[in-house]
C-alpha cells in the first residue's frame, strides 16, 4: 500500500510519529503479540458496554456485531502469532488505554458519552497505525493481511460515534470529542519504550 492513499483521520490531533514506525517495524513480533491482546480488550470493551446498557437497543445490536468481529480478528492474529512461533504471553500496558479511561466521567449520561467517544478514538488511532503497518511492513504477505483490517478498523470508529450521535445532541457530541482527541494525542506524545500498537 503507498503511503500516499493512507488515510487522514482529521479527528486525531497529531499523526503518529516516524519513531513509532520504526519502533514497530524493527519489533513485529511483539506488535503481533500486542495486536492479539488489543482485539481481545477491544471485544471486552464492546461486551462490557452492552452489559452496563442492556436498553439502549440500537447499542446491543451495533456493539454485538463490532464485538463477534473482534474476536474474529483476535483468532486471525493467533493464526499469525501460530505461524510465527510466537507463544500467547502476557504482556505489560503502556499509560494509553488507562490515561484516556481516566478521562471517562463517573456520573451518567457523560459516562456513556465519554465511553463511546474513547472507544472511537482508540479505533481511529487502531485504524491509523494498521495503515503505517501495511504501507511498512518487510513482510508483504503481513503487511496485506494488516491492509485488510483497517477498513473494519474505521468501521468500528464510525459505528461508535454514530451511537454518540444517536444518544447525544451533535454540539455536545463534537465539543467532548475535541477534548478527548486532544489528550489522545497528548498521551502518545512521547514514545513508549516499549513497542505496542498504542505506545
Amino acid at each position: 500500500m503507498s503511503s500516499s492513499i493512507l488515510p487522514i483521520i482529521n479527528t486525531l490531533k497529531q499523526p503518529t510519529s516516524g519513531a513509532w514506525v520504526e519502533q514497530a517495524i524493527t519489533h513485529l513480533n511483539i506488535i503481533l503479540l500486542d495486536h492479539s491482546h488489543c482485539e481481545l480488550k477491544a471485544a471486552g470493551v464492546a461486551l462490557n458496554l452492552m452489559f452496563r446498557y442492556p436498553s439502549y437497543t440500537q447499542l446491543v445490536r451495533q456493539l454485538t456485531a463490532i464485538a463477534r468481529e473482534e474476536l474474529e480478528h483476535f483468532e486471525l492474529v493467533n493464526q499469525w502469532l501460530e505461524r510465527l512461533g510466537i507463544p500467547l504471553a502476557p504482556l505489560s500496558s503502556p499509560p494509553y488505554a488507562a490515561g484516556l479511561k481516566a478521562e471517562i466521567r463517573r456520573p451518567e449520561p457523560e459516562r456513556l458519552l465519554d465511553s463511546l467517544l474513547v472507544s472511537g478514538l482508540i479505533e481511529a488511532r487502531s485504524h491509523e497505525r494498521l495503515g503505517l503497518l501495511a504501507t511498512h511492513c518487510p513482510d508483504g504477505e503481513l503487511a496485506k493481511f494488516y491492509g485488510g483490517l483497517m477498513a473494519a478498523e474505521a468501521r468500528h470508529y464510525g459505528i461508535y460515534w454514530v451511537l454518540a450521535d444517536t444518544y447525544f445532541e451533535r454540539d455536545v457530541v463534537t465539543g467532548r470529542l475535541e477534548e478527548l482527541a486532544i489528550r489522545e494525542s497528548e498521551l502518545l506524545a512521547t514514545l513508549h519504550p516499549e513497542p505496542r500498537i498504542h505506545s
